[in-house]
């Protein structure tokens, strides 16, 4: 059979670079014009190494404090990720909707988006219940930790960091819906961007000087702060608890009010029927 009729019949050659070649700039067109996903790209092994860099440099410089402080990591760890899976309950389960192509009809309905944001953080809630339950009972006879030892300061560190993830989830919601679910990535993006600047397993202390401002301005960081307070001096710093819920008031009026005025944009614009990349 000839070529020419190989190629009536829907064959041609066994391999074409101009097919890959094709297929290939489809998805460096998609790049170009995204940048959330070259952000994407860029930002994972930049904010492992900042993260990493200050832990090392802690370790060097108070070796004795590691010795001493066996639960402290896994402790930071499991209160970290109640704020990793606040974020995600909201900005998940709104780009669910999206997915779904269901905004259109949720927004026609008698639903108000103040609803809205009360249903995904009860939902946020629900998700983070489910998610750290089981690793910080199974922390308790595999590693003898137990973060149920920080006793009644447990509840507000949990309340400030569901919050804050509950704000950063709104945002990163209205982004995706401004900017189409090329966005999407932003929902891991945004919340281990702050991950450097929340002393998550460091004091502040170890930042640079002209970062501490910064990460002074975030909840977490006051969080964090009163966590090691709590298991190196055994005290509850009630200022510190109190800061972080000052930070998060704002935040979260922020937060909603950005979330709550996309989404008028949004209806206005048509952006609703439009959620593609």
């Amino acid at each position: 059979m000839s070529e020419r009729h190989r190629r009536r019949r829907g064959g041609g050659p066994a391999f074409s670079c101009r097919r890959v070649s094709g297929i290939l700039l489809r998805h460096l067109y998609v790049l170009r014009r995204s940048w959330p996903r070259l952000l994407d790209l860029a930002y994972w092994p930049t904010i492992q190494m900042i993260l990493w860099g200050f832990v090392t440099v802690f370790f060097v410089q108070h070796s004795a404090w590691v010795a001493q402080a066996a639960g402290v990591l896994i402790s930071a760890v499991l209160l970290w990720d109640i704020l990793f899976r606040a974020n995600l309950g909201v900005s998940l389960s709104f780009m669910e909707e999206m997915w779904a192509r269901n905004l259109a009809q949720l927004f026609a309905s008698p639903l108000r988006p103040y609803e809205l944001v009360v249903a995904l953080a009860l939902m946020s809630l629900i998700r983070t219940i489910i998610g750290v339950t089981p690793a910080m009972l199974l922390a308790m006879p595999m590693f003898g930790i137990s973060v149920f030892a920080l006793g009644l300061p447990l509840a507000a560190f949990f309340a400030n960091l569901l919050i804050f993830g509950w704000s950063i989830g709104l945002i990163v919601s209205a982004l995706v819906l401004r900017l189409g679910l090329g966005a999407e990535g932003l929902a891991w993006v945004a919340i281990f961007a702050l991950g450097p600047l929340s002393g998550i397993y460091y004091p502040i202390a170890t930042l640079p000087v002209w970062l501490r401002p910064i990460a002074w301005g975030l909840p977490p960081a006051w969080v964090f702060e009163g966590m090691r307070a709590v298991l190196f001096e055994g005290t509850v710093r009630i200022q510190d608890l109190a800061m972080a819920g000052v930070l998060n008031v704002a935040y979260m009026a922020v937060a909603a009010g950005f979330f709550l005025w996309t989404c008028r944009v949004a209806r206005d614009r048509g952006l609703l029927l439009q959620q593609g990349e």
